[in-house]
């Protein structure tokens, strides 16, 4: 039987526990940029995923993705040690790290909206001071006699 609240519980207490290891455990310094961004455990408890993100830039002004997937990967075995340690569980689940996206998605997404916004204030301050084609009230009313 499946209980998604304990498999969430030891989630978020696996994303804590590799967060402060990477930060204060281990020692690599390719890990100096990575930010621990969520973690997900299946139902059998048998099997986390967790998700990372990397701050620090490069030249091409991208962050180094494969540097820090290397650096995780070596260092898997020592978090998952970490992490049965301080869990309180029968099997320490199996660590997986998985690249989270959303950050560039989202910042991608705020610079799109920015520039529609730029442009709805361009046509706003374009029509500001326009007229209406034609007579200044198109409509037919009842209380005119047609002819």
């Amino acid at each position: 039987m499946v209980d998604q609240a304990r498999a969430a519980r030891l989630a978020k207490r696996i994303q804590q526990i590799v967060a402060t290891a990477i930060e204060r455990e281990i020692k690599d310094p390719r890990l100096e940029y990575v930010t621990i961004t969520d973690a997900r455990v299946t139902g059998d408890l048998h099997d986390a995923t967790v998700f990372y993100t990397v701050r620090g830039r490069t030249v091409d002004d991208k962050p180094d993705v494969k540097l820090a997937e290397t650096a995780l990967a070596k260092a898997k075995g020592q978090l998952r040690r970490i992490v049965g340690e301080q869990l309180s569980v029968r099997f320490t689940p199996t660590l997986s790290f998985s690249y989270d996206s959303v950050p560039e998605a989202s910042a991608h997404m705020e610079e799109l909206l920015a520039k529609a916004r730029a442009q709805d204030e361009a046509i706003r301050a374009q029509s500001a001071g326009a007229t209406p084609a034609g007579e200044a009230d198109p409509y037919r009313h009842a209380d005119v006699d047609d002819v």
